[in-house]
């Protein structure tokens, strides 16, 4: 079976510690990214940087960053960083992303990766055509019990693959208040399930069973006091020969003491076993014609967000800076799940199922 977890094409010259790092963005998901930056060893966080004064101010005492901007090309120009990490809205990535390949600084950046596939691929081309090196902070693929799946897989713990499935279910999309406590432009978004939350499942499935070579998607939005998208189906053929099922729902939860640990519950289905992700983070292994299930023993840590993966894909971008390690999900790599997201969304409106082109 073909996998894929796709190292960068390009590298930078290898950096020493510390690895001086600035951020931009101080909004909700942000805090995770300063907290793992404050634990990873051989990292220094010099600056921030905040839309307003104001805002840069408060993020700093706040953060315990000392120094603060709310101007990013002097930020860049006075710290001189090594890397930069993006925490911003998408509407910001092309500009904040130019700014700091221009200056040689690598970048970390936030999902969603830019406005659009076109505009995207236009920023992948700039990088590359200046020597760039940027990662997009797609974290899923990081979360402990997949690395442990992959662990499965890899030692051919399940057999030969059949198939997969996701059912996303973490309960935060009912009435006319969703989202409003903690990411309230959801509500806005003209495409939300996929754009927002199911792209890092494409990711997940590209990261386990490799890529994609048609899918079908039917996408559909049931609370009306929201634009987009917030419920619906893709499936998805991969080279490997094995089939994934993304059944997405965000009205609706599943049995969890936090719904925002893994937002649902996955099933992988091989010849002789099926392994079962529950939503406490927590995988069962049932061999093939076996009535119970047993654990497998895996550890992790239940800090940060959703298993500590902000600080796994972090220090994975660390290492590879210090040590030129392999990394995932270059920009260039991450234009693949992109691609994906277009054609699903062009599959629902069509009602077709739709091939890839190699």
């Amino acid at each position: 079976m073909r996998q894929t977890d796709a190292f960068s094409v390009r590298s930078v010259i290898r950096m020493k510690e510390p690895v001086r790092v600035c951020v931009v963005g101080t909004g909700f998901f942000s805090r995770f990214h300063y907290d793992a930056w404050s634990r990873i060893a051989g990292v220094e966080v010099v600056a921030l940087c905040a839309e307003t004064p104001e805002q840069a101010r408060e993020a700093s005492e706040r953060l315990g960053v000392e120094r603060y901007y709310s101007d990013l090309d002097r930020m860049l120009t006075v710290e001189t960083p090594d890397l930069l990490d993006i925490v911003t809205p998408p509407p910001t990535h092309r500009r904040f992303i130019e700014c700091a390949v221009s200056r040689g600084v690598a970048v970390i950046c936030q999902k969603p990766f830019c406005t659009s596939l076109e505009e995207a691929q236009a920023v992948v081309d700039g990088i590359e055509r200046d020597g760039g090196f940027v990662v997009v902070h797609e974290n899923f693929r990081f979360q402990p019990w997949y690395r442990q799946i992959r662990r499965l897989l890899d030692g051919r713990v399940l057999g030969d693959i059949y198939q997969a499935t996701f059912r996303l279910r973490p309960g935060d999309g009912q009435g006319p208040s969703a989202y409003l406590d903690r990411q309230p432009y959801f509500q806005t978004m003209e495409r939300f399930l996929v754009h927002e939350t199911a792209i890092h499942f494409i990711d997940v499935f590209r990261f386990l069973f490799g890529d994609v070579k048609q899918l079908y998607a039917s996408l559909s939005r049931l609370n009306p006091a929201i634009a987009g998208e917030d419920a619906g189906v893709i499936v998805m053929d991969h080279d490997s020969g094995v089939r994934t099922l993304f059944d997405g729902n965000r009205l609706v939860d599943h049995a969890a003491g936090n719904h925002r640990l893994t937002m649902g519950e996955m099933l992988v289905e091989g010849a002789d076993a099926v392994a079962r992700l529950d939503g406490w983070g927590r995988l069962w292994l049932r061999g093939h014609g076996a009535a119970d299930e047993t654990p497998v023993a895996y550890d992790w840590t239940d800090r940060g967000f959703a298993g500590d993966c902000v600080y796994s894909l972090q220090r994975h971008v660390i290492d590879h800076l210090l040590n030129q390690t392999p990394v995932s999900n270059s920009a260039r790599d991450y234009l693949a799940n992109l691609r994906l997201e277009e054609t699903v969304y062009t599959s629902s409106a069509e009602g077709r199922r739709i091939a890839l082109q190699a």
